[in-house]
This record gives C-alpha cells, structure tokens and sequence, in this order.
C-alpha cells in the first residue's frame, strides 16, 4: 500500500488579501498605460514577516509604490479625515487603513499598527504627515514611524521617489534595503533617542532619493 503523501494545506485566502490581490491585478492591466512603473533598488517581494513601510509622499497616488514591494495587504496611516465620507471613506475601510491625527501623535493608531506588526503584516507611513508640495526634498518628519520600528523590533523598508506621480506619466521609485534600528532596542527610549532615530531614517531616505536621482538622469 503507497504511503499518504503529506501535501501542505493551502493557504485560504482572506478577504482583505483577495481585496489587495484584485487591486494588484487591476493595476497590472491598465498600468502599461496610464501609470507605468518602473522599480530601483531591491526587487525581491517582502513576504517572509512584518516589516514598515517609510515612504515619501507627493500625491494621493503614493499608495501605489509600497503595494508593490510585497504580496501582502497594505495597512496604510491615513489621516481621520480621509474616513469621513466619499471614496475616500470606501477606500480606507476596505484596505483597513489606520486612522491618525495630522500631528501624529494619536495613541490608538500606534495600538493598532503595533497589533497589525504582531500578526505578521506590514504597515506604510508617511512620515512628513501631509504631501510635500514645496521645493524642499522632504518636509519635517513627524515622530512615529522610527519609534514605533523600535517597540516593535519591525525592520524597516525606505522607499523613495522623486517626482510627484501623474497620469500617463512613469513612475520611478526606488526600493531600499530593510534595515532594523537595532542600537535603540532593549532600552527605555528618551525623546533625544526618538530624535537621533528619526535622524536615522532622515539619512537612508535622504541618500535613496539622490540614488533615485541619479538613476533616472542616467536614463535621460
């Protein structure tokens, strides 16, 4: 008599990864038109255990870099207001957003990033709180994203892009490495420690975007 073969059980998809898979595949279709993507950097998918996505932001169209670095759902910090009414109100309920306060000091999203990171799924922050609409290579970050890699122990993957995303128009955005905050673990943090981290994160974002530059004068 052969012997049963033990298959691996598959994984039964649940609702918000088969709401992310059918947006991936959305994109896919309609994305060699209207916003083709072109990726720098790391090109493996980040799929092996929670992690924080750190990423810029120019645009409403920002949510589209991070969902490709990883097959997984997205939980998104989104301001309150976003949850209030319109497609904005659908979009953040059906991806499970996080509600925060623009000054980014809301107890109850850091509660419930920090239980997402415990499942095993990946939250994206925008640390500069709102869009960037000046000059200047990023604005001032709000504290959070850094601390919260910290308590955690979530590694943290920096994402960077140059120019604000359009219609019709390529998306460059570059990948980094993760990179864990490792000299901040196992001690009580001080608003100084809080500040060298967010210094921390400053500087990865700050030579990925000069990397991204220079990519994308090579590709001129």
């Amino acid at each position: 008599m052969a012997e049963e073969k033990n298959t691996p059980k598959k994984h039964k998809l649940t609702k918000l990864e088969k709401w992310f898979r059918t947006l991936r595949r959305f994109y896919l279709s309609v994305s060699w038109f209207l916003l083709p993507y072109k990726k720098y950097g790391c090109t493996q998918k980040f799929n092996d255990r929670s992690y924080i996505i750190v990423a810029n932001h120019k645009s409403v169209l920002d949510v589209i870099p991070p969902v490709f670095v990883t097959d997984k759902p997205v939980h998104f910090m989104a301001k309150k207001e976003l949850f209030e009414k319109g497609i904005g109100k659908w979009f953040t309920k059906k991806c499970e957003c996080i509600p925060v306060s623009r000054d980014g000091s809301d107890v109850r999203a850091i509660m419930q990033a920090m239980k997402y990171l415990k499942e095993g799924s990946v939250v994206c922050i925008f640390p500069e709180g709102t869009r960037n609409k000046t000059e200047e290579v990023f604005l001032p970050f709000k504290s959070g994203a850094a601390a919260l890699s910290i308590k955690t122990r979530t590694p943290i993957i920096p994402i960077v892009q140059v120019k604000k995303i359009k219609l019709f128009r390529k998306i460059r955005f570059y990948c980094g490495e993760p990179f864990e905050l490792t000299e901040f673990y196992g001690t009580k943090l001080t608003q100084e420690d809080i500040d060298r981290a967010d210094e921390v994160l400053l500087q990865k974002m700050t030579e990925l975007y000069c990397e991204l530059e220079n990519q994308t004068v090579k590709k001129k």
